[in-house]
């Protein structure tokens, strides 16, 4: 049954006046309806808007709500359709295309990394085993104590001064507020809570922050921080997600366009990667980027190409070699059988951007600007 506010909702987008005093105002109020129906229904309730006459922030609400909601009323009746559950986040995707991107990826990430361990005498029979022995070094790890853990966080804070100084040359007309954020650890009530690690965006008169889970700081090595910079700070989350901060958009376009979020947020560790000019450094950066290229192609190996997890498992290993500070490999493994299409989303959507940048730096900077505006997006919203 469809209530009263949803009727008058899907009747005021075609047959009924305008009901408030805009167009924005009364395609919101229809997309509220839309989330609490069936998504058939809430599909037919979005019907009659004219995208053209919203705006910015709305057509995308709109058009990203349509597609979602087409999305979940096909997977109602074909909830196995994985085709479907990889578009859902994500936009317009074809799995066997997919396999072959990320199968690529890691081609290309394993022989940038095989180099550099040449160059630091780490060999290996895959460059999965020649992770596990630089993780395995001693050298560059920070103490397990207080001065350790201060010292972490005052070298992530130093990476972050030159990732806020480089801002300006990669992303034109960000925002100043969405520079003022900082680095912290957890306090001792969150590490005894089992608190992850978590971010607080920026916005106007609110400063941002990443708050660094550095609770089993011996497995976080000095090299592997830097890339957590540019991801969760400066250029990825506090920019992408202070942005949204001052039009947040729908909570459906929040959850049909998701993938975008960690799709912007793994593309801005490939912004700041020029800079990493040591190959320890690299090495870390190339781990994180594997780890997210793994982890979809695993997805797509899992629900598309029948691979058991004991399978899944053997590849990671010589993939990636050492699983990822907050992803162990049986963890991250289980989550993937159970929300199918997800990680691989979250991958395609950063190698989208990767292979849609203007080659040009000065044309790349401006497409940025306009991959940011207004928020998260599917695909097919892309500049």
């Amino acid at each position: 049954m469809i209530d009263r506010r949803a009727l008058l909702a899907g009747l005021a987008a075609t047959t009924l006046p305008a009901f408030t005093d805009s167009d924005d105002d009364r395609v919101r109020l229809a997309l509220d309806a839309a989330a609490k129906a069936p998504p058939a229904e809430g599909l037919t309730m979005l019907t009659g808007f004219d995208p053209r006459a919203l705006s910015p922030g709305h057509r995308l609400d709109l058009l990203t709500a349509r597609a979602g909601l087409a999305i979940d009323a096909g997977l109602a009746t074909r909830p196995g359709d994985y085709a479907l559950r990889l578009r859902r986040t994500l936009g317009d995707a074809d799995p066997l295309a997919a396999r072959h991107r990320l199968d690529r990826a890691l081609a290309d990430l394993h022989a940038r990394a095989a180099p550099l361990f040449d160059r630091i005498g780490i060999a290996g029979d895959t460059i999965g085993a020649r992770y596990v022995r630089l993780f395995a070094e001693t050298d560059r790890l920070y103490p397990d104590d207080d001065a350790g853990r201060q010292q972490a966080v005052a070298d992530m804070n130093r990476d972050l001064a030159a990732r806020r100084a480089a801002v300006a040359r990669t992303i034109a007309d960000v925002p100043p507020y969405c520079l003022d954020v900082t680095v912290r650890t957890l306090t001792p009530a969150e590490i005894a809570a089992g608190r992850q690690g978590y971010r607080a965006a920026p916005a106007p008169g609110r400063p941002g922050a990443y708050i660094v889970d550095l609770a089993d700081i011996r497995r976080r090595p000095a090299w592997s921080l830097p890339s957590v910079v540019a991801h969760e700070l400066l250029p990825g989350h506090m920019i992408q997600l202070g942005i949204e901060e001052t039009g947040p958009p729908h909570p459906l376009r929040a959850t049909y366009a998701a993938a975008f979020v960690e799709g912007w947020a793994t593309y801005a560790e490939t912004l700041a990667a020029p800079d990493f000019r040591d190959p320890r450094t690299m090495l870390g950066h190339l781990h994180w980027l594997i780890f997210r290229a793994a982890r979809g192609r695993i997805d797509l190996g899992i629900h598309t190409e029948g691979w058991s997890p004991a399978e899944a498992r053997t590849r990671l290993a010589a993939w990636q070699g050492v699983p990822v500070y907050f992803a162990a490999f049986d963890t991250d493994l289980s989550r993937i059988v159970k929300e199918p299409g997800t990680r691989a989303a979250e991958a395609l959507a950063w190698l989208a951007l990767t292979d849609r940048a203007p080659r040009a730096a000065a044309a790349r900077r401006h497409w940025h600007a306009a991959v940011l505006a207004n928020g998260r997006k599917r695909l097919d919203a892309l500049p």
